[in-house]
């Protein structure tokens, strides 16, 4: 019998964090029963191009700080402190092998599912965990459509379609508002806009200059 817990991976870029993470995270953990949901910043995600990214530290920072007050949110530096690309295969298998009694899940967009065909290793990855795949309500995906045929049906076999609340934010519009003056008060926690502003975050090229805190749960 398996006495672990229900884990639940969430990674991004996370620049920044805002509610639309928040809001999928805490209804991933009530629908599945999850104990703990780990916040995953990635350091250089092989899909975007590291220049355009904030730094590491700040992004970790904001993380720490949105998540702060939900005992059932954690965050990792894994992907943050390892060299090279972050692939989520790697991720998977240290965790499996740090907490071998524990089952895992990963929790991601419509975007990733639509780009999964192209993942590091993605057959081996359908059979290590479980994947939730958050959409709008009513959203219908198409099977048909070319990148998903080519999934392996293990994956399928292990993947959920989980509905939220049409929250119609993303960190591209975040980082433009800033750019453009306009307000972005009620897209992301209050403690992450004012660091964003304490920062000046988005605003110009930023020095790594924040250290990351050994505060946040871990």
């Amino acid at each position: 019998m398996n006495s672990g817990q229900r884990v639940a991976i969430l990674g991004g870029t996370f620049d920044p964090i805002h509610y639309g993470h928040l809001v999928a995270a805490e209804i991933a953990r009530y629908q599945f029963q999850l104990d703990r949901v780990i916040f995953m910043p990635a350091a250089r995600p092989p899909h975007k191009e590291l220049n355009s990214i904030l730094s590491r530290n700040h992004r970790y920072r904001m993380v720490c700080l949105a998540i702060e007050d939900n005992q059932a949110f954690i965050i990792s530096d894994l992907e943050m402190q390892r060299p090279g690309n972050s692939y989520t295969i790697d991720t998977i298998d240290y965790f499996i092998s740090q907490q071998p009694q524990d089952s895992f899940y990963f929790i991601m967009g419509m975007d990733s599912l639509l780009s999964m065909h192209s993942w590091k290793d993605i057959a081996r990855l359908s059979t290590l965990c479980q994947f939730i795949v958050v959409t709008r309500p009513n959203y219908v995906l198409d099977l048909d459509m070319p990148s998903l045929q080519q999934l392996p049906q293990q994956l399928w076999d292990n993947l959920h379609i989980m509905a939220i609340p049409g929250v119609d934010i993303s960190s591209t519009d975040i980082r433009q508002r800033v750019r453009e003056g306009q307000p972005i008060k009620y897209l992301l926690p209050a403690q992450v806009e004012q660091y964003v502003n304490d920062h000046g975050l988005y605003q110009r090229k930023e020095k790594d200059d924040c250290i990351m805190n050994n505060n946040c749960r871990k």
